[in-house]
């Protein structure tokens, strides 16, 4: 062959492959590189219960309402479990006390709003699995009893989704009562006539200690873990056709296209964190295998999930996530015998900074 009879210096050859192999490098993508994730966590002012996990939130107007929750030690009422509620400005970055739940102290519990009036319910109460609900007027700053969700067949329950569209609230999910076990029931509660009516359930695997969330009057609901083992599997509900739609999964396990090739298994995870900003939504901390700090951008539009920066305070699950004026946050949560009461903004486009505090 004419090539074998090429004579070439040696140390221009060297000097030809080490070229090579600094433009195969360059080109390669590096997907655990920190410098190729967006986002900036910034500290902000911090929750002023007592630290916690598994507490609830919503929000009206411009105040964010958190309350509930389990700290590991007695608390306000005597027990591990707590009945207290605070409201959060992000105007004024200030805290206050509201008035207390007047139920059952609990954890794992859900909360949704309807017309201004934050409904919470279900949960566990350190002996029993939970089915009653219960109504917050912010302008009275009162509670008020409703209908209790197993008055109409559903299921006491814990580790629940809960989601507002139009005029209803919606409990699917969770964790039942006696032999129910793992749950995909959806039920839709109607403020105007106090009652609850079971809609169409969940395609998709039952599972507890999932997240939801409502953009454009159609909810999300992902993760979760059904007998331990952690869901991949994504659903979209229409409440105005009463249907369910299969999503894209949330690990890579399409062959035939490359959206999901850094997927992995690392979106998968189970008593996570998720708010909207735009339509964008961001799925923060939780468990895997352990307790993980990674954060997680999807495009609703585009069904599509891309890392970003990781979440900068301590790791952990069973936090608490929302999002006020354009900004997200995270707050509350466990990271195992710790339990947390700071708060974090969270800047989708901005560059990671490790020295903004509040």
């Amino acid at each position: 062959m004419i090539l074998s009879r090429l004579k070439i210096p040696s140390t221009t050859l060297a000097f030809a492959l080490l070229a090579v192999f600094f433009i195969a490098n360059g080109c390669s993508k590096d997907t655990d590189s920190s410098s190729d994730l967006t986002g900036n966590w910034k500290v902000s002012s911090e929750f002023e219960g007592v630290g916690r996990t598994e507490a609830v939130s919503f929000t009206v107007g411009d105040m964010v309402y958190i309350g509930l929750g389990y700290n590991g030690t007695l608390g306000y009422t005597g027990s591990e479990r707590l009945n207290d509620f605070w409201a959060f400005q992000k105007t004024s970055g200030t805290w206050k006390r509201v008035a207390s739940f007047p139920g059952a102290a609990r954890n794992n519990a859900v909360a949704f709003v309807v017309n201004g009036i934050g409904y919470v319910g279900t949960g566990f109460d350190g002996t029993q699995r939970l089915s009653d609900f219960w109504a917050y007027n912010p302008t009275t700053d009162s509670w008020s009893e409703v209908a209790d969700l197993a008055d109409f067949g559903g299921v006491a329950r814990y580790g629940a989704v809960a989601f507002s569209i139009g005029n209803k609230g919606y409990i699917a999910t969770g964790n039942g009562a006696g032999a129910e076990g793992y749950l995909k029931d959806l039920w839709e509660y109607n403020p105007a006539s106090n009652t609850w009516v079971q809609k169409a359930s969940l395609t998709g695997s039952k599972r507890q200690d999932a997240v939801a969330f409502v953009y454009n009057n159609k909810a999300y609901v992902v993760t979760g873990n059904n007998n331990g083992s952690l869901l991949s599997d994504f659903y979209s509900y229409d409440a105005s056709a009463d249907a369910w739609t299969r999503l894209r999964n949330i690990t890579s396990s399409n062959d035939d296209e490359d959206y999901d090739d850094d997927y992995g298994a690392n979106i998968t995870r189970s008593k996570a964190s998720i708010f909207v900003l735009g339509n964008k939504a961001y799925l923060c901390c939780g468990s895997t295998s352990g307790i993980t700090n990674t954060v997680w951008e999807y495009n609703i539009d585009g069904d599509i999930w891309e890392q970003k920066t990781s979440f900068e305070g301590a790791s952990r699950q069973g936090a608490i996530g929302f999002s006020l004026g354009g900004v997200g946050y995270i707050t509350t949560g466990t990271g195992g015998s710790t339990y947390f009461d700071d708060l974090w903004e969270f800047y989708p486009d901005q560059e990671q900074t490790s020295t903004d505090n509040y």
